[in-house]
């Protein structure tokens, strides 16, 4: 049997750069792996899930650097960016 690893919210943080509002809003997005149940008040994410999207973030910043200019966000974060910017 293969264990696995599970990550609690500061781990993901720490291992993503990201803030806890992004992780959630990548997540409402379908951007960010979703988390796991641990208990009624606990939850965690696998880190081979994470991991993978983080490996996924940058393959597709060496595409988009190699092929197209600028940088590939979520819809729903580039939304926000113009909405925010007027």
């Amino acid at each position: 049997m293969i264990s696995k690893t599970i990550w609690r919210l500061p781990d993901v943080l720490d291992q993503t750069g990201l803030s806890r509002s992004t992780i959630y809003e990548l997540i409402r997005l379908d951007d960010f792996p979703r988390q796991i149940k641990l208990g009624p008040r606990a939850v965690g994410w696998l880190s081979e899930d994470v991991l993978d999207w983080i490996n996924s973030r940058i393959e597709s910043s060496h595409s988009a650097t190699r092929h197209e200019p600028g940088c590939q966000l979520p819809l729903g974060v580039v939304e926000r960016l113009d909405s925010n910017s007027q």
